[in-house]
């Protein structure tokens, strides 16, 4: 009976992960088609690095793709040495009593919609920011990447934890034996061990940055421009997708949108094939 319990769990596994990899491939097959026009004539280059005037008959998605990467690095960077901190808090430096509810709230943040943070960011932030700055709307880069690292932060905390927590007991009994202290242990022992968990935890967060939409949409300003300053706004490829409205399907304004979801495929796949790499050479070592 076991056995059979076993092999029926096998298939529904089996076939959710191919329903999962069909469902991705079906989506990447839409776009693909749908801008594959782009791609035969060549205008897919121009489109990826030229500039948005529609007016003027220009469609190009450089100004998103500069957005999306400010917005995202900002956020990672703001993100990162927070979330690690708090990882190694719940992880070892912190009591059991204290650190077991921290896990518990961090896991409760990561259900919260996003559009929570947009709205948060909004009337709390964005303010704060315009002051700041002496000027302006608030809505800027800076604002969208402080409230995207507040978003992404929770899952890199438990991510890191979760590494941290894989550290062989025999190691931490050893670094007890030679009377290293709690924040000793986690510098010298749990962070050199757990380094391929936290690059993963880190590429995944900077995937989900890369791929939110309520947040840029709502707090980055949707200029559509270059920044060249944390405090100018900004317009992502997630918001330029959900902001453009193109009633021809043939015209370039439409089929821009199906560039900017394969640009953000390809940031994906490009993440993913990174962490598989890095994976195999960890493993290598």
């Amino acid at each position: 009976m076991s056995g059979l319990r076993e092999r029926i769990l096998e298939s529904g596994f089996f076939l959710a992960a191919v329903a999962s990899t069909a469902a991705t491939l079906l989506i990447f097959g839409f776009m693909l088609v749908l801008g594959f026009p782009l791609l035969r004539s060549g205008l897919f280059v121009d489109l990826l690095t030229g500039a948005w005037a529609p007016a003027a008959g220009a469609y190009g998605i450089f100004p998103m793709v500069a957005g999306t990467l400010a917005i995202s690095l900002l956020s990672l960077i703001l993100a990162f040495p927070v979330s690690l901190g708090c990882a190694g808090f719940a992880a070892a430096i912190g009591p059991v009593w204290l650190s077991r509810p921290f896990r518990r709230m961090v896991q409760l943040m990561t259900g919260i919609p996003t559009v929570i943070y947009g709205f948060v960011g909004i009337f709390l932030l964005v303010p704060i920011v315009r002051g700041l700055h002496g000027g302006g709307s608030g809505l800027c880069v800076f604002s969208a990447a402080l409230v995207l690292a507040v978003l992404i932060s929770p899952t890199m905390v438990l991510f890191f934890s979760d590494s941290l927590d894989r550290v062989p007991k025999s190691y931490l009994d050893a670094a007890d034996a030679l009377g290293a202290t709690p924040s000793q242990k986690l510098r010298l022992v749990m962070l050199p061990y757990a380094k391929e968990g936290i690059l993963s935890g880190l590429i995944l967060a900077f995937g989900r940055a890369v791929g939110d939409t309520m947040v840029a949409l709502m707090i980055a300003g949707n200029a559509v421009q270059v920044p060249e300053s944390v405090f100018d706004a900004a317009r992502a490829l997630t918001a330029h997708i959900a902001l453009v409205i193109a009633a021809d399907t043939e015209s370039l304004e439409f089929k821009s949108i199906f560039v900017c979801g394969l640009v953000l495929y390809l940031f994906v796949g490009l993440m993913i094939s990174g962490l598989r790499l890095l994976s195999a050479l960890g493993h290598r070592r």
